[in-house]
């Protein structure tokens, strides 16, 4: 007789282990940050941090990871997904978390930013993600510079501390993942202003594709492009891999599709011709510097976000739902609300058979009071 309760999470693993549902194909392998790393180190000094920068990782290619805020890919990182954000005064987006390397850091490499990861069920089943972005513009300089000054006596000088969520100017992007099954995965994003004031806040949601091909001589590299949205969707992007297989991308928000290709800029990295005229900071060039002629008019390539923005007034939010499926979904979010809901109530059963002892919070919401994860 079994020693835990049957549940559906328990029923998944026993299905993931005997190999008749492959509930861990899609999980949170993705990276927050790859660059600096020596995975991509290929410097004659061995010096990664300077080799591959977070200054360079919105332009440049990795060979053998990604990075992304809140995101998800497949088990062999071939197709991903990931948050780019944008508050409007930012010299770029918001696509992966920022940090200081080695030598930077008074007490050597240090993250600077503030995310939580709220809850996760092993199977990935369900996955709950918050990140704060500041509607000030991201102070990266004076966290670099104020470090600099200081000595390992003293204390490392964190983003809280510049200021910068003063009077809670800032927002709270709270991201969920549900999956329907093994390959159906419903995500919904809140963006939800904290401040006292109305403001700006801009939302990529970004499929791409691993640059695998560039290293390998006359591989066919696999493609996204744009497709016929079905019923209830505002857009839909196709996505198609060889060994992964076909996958679809669709939004509930309209937004403006943008493609371009995962291939460095090596124009402005190396001074060298860029092999296509569309390389992987496009959509920071289209929608920071408003370079139309970044993005694939085509929309056709190997990397593509939903570009949508929005006001919102003080302590409201915008909602934004997406599915990403193997099979093409004739009404995608027709169950996106009913898939969410089981899979947080899954979760909760999941926890309280594990840890039956721990105290509940006084709403009732132990499962996310008690599994809170800061990295600020």
């Amino acid at each position: 007789m079994s020693e835990w309760p049957i549940n559906a999470e328990r029923e998944r693993l026993e299905e993931a282990r005997l190999g008749t549902a492959d509930w861990r194909l899609w999980g949170p392998y993705l990276a927050e940050r790859a660059w600096g790393t020596v995975r991509e180190d290929y410097s004659a000094d061995g010096n990664a941090w300077d080799h591959f920068t977070h200054e360079q990782a919105r332009s440049r290619v990795y060979r053998w990871n990604e990075d992304g805020l809140g995101g998800i890919c497949d088990r062999e990182q071939r197709l991903c997904f990931a948050l780019a954000l944008w508050n409007g005064r930012d010299p770029f987006l918001k696509e992966r978390a920022f940090g200081l390397t080695g030598p930077q850091g008074n007490r050597g490499e240090d993250v600077k930013e503030c995310w939580f990861y709220r809850d996760a069920l092993p199977t990935a089943s369900y996955l709950r993600y918050l990140y704060k972005y500041p509607q000030a513009p991201f102070p990266y300089r004076g966290l670099i510079e104020e470090n600099a000054r200081r000595s390992r006596q003293d204390p490392p000088y964190l983003l809280t501390d510049t200021g910068c969520f003063d009077a809670q100017r800032y927002w709270d992007v709270d991201v969920f993942y549900a999956k329907a099954g093994p390959r159906e995965i419903h995500i919904r994003i809140y963006l939800k202003n904290r401040g006292p004031e109305a403001a700006e806040i801009h939302l990529l949601p970004t499929l791409w594709l691993r640059n695998t091909w560039s290293w390998d001589e006359g591989a066919e590299p696999p493609v996204l492009r744009a497709a016929t949205a079905p019923d209830g969707a505002a857009w839909a992007v196709e996505a198609k891999h060889p060994t992964l297989g076909t996958y679809h991308l669709y939004g509930s928000h309209r937004a403006e599709l943008l493609f371009t290709e995962n291939l460095s800029n090596a124009e402005l990295l190396w001074g060298s011709p860029n092999p296509s005229p569309y390389v992987k900071d496009a959509f920071h060039r289209r929608v920071v510097q408003g370079d139309t002629a970044a993005v694939n008019p085509a929309l056709v390539g190997t990397k593509c976000a939903a570009w949508g923005h929005w006001t919102v007034g003080p302590q409201q939010h915008a909602m934004v739902d997406l599915v990403l499926s193997a099979e093409p979904l004739a009404q995608p979010f027709a169950r996106s609300e009913r898939t969410l809901s089981i899979r947080q109530s899954e979760t909760t059963v999941f926890y309280d058979d594990l840890l039956p002892e721990a105290p509940r919070s006084s709403t009732g919401d132990s499962w996310q009071t008690r599994r809170a994860s800061p990295t600020c």
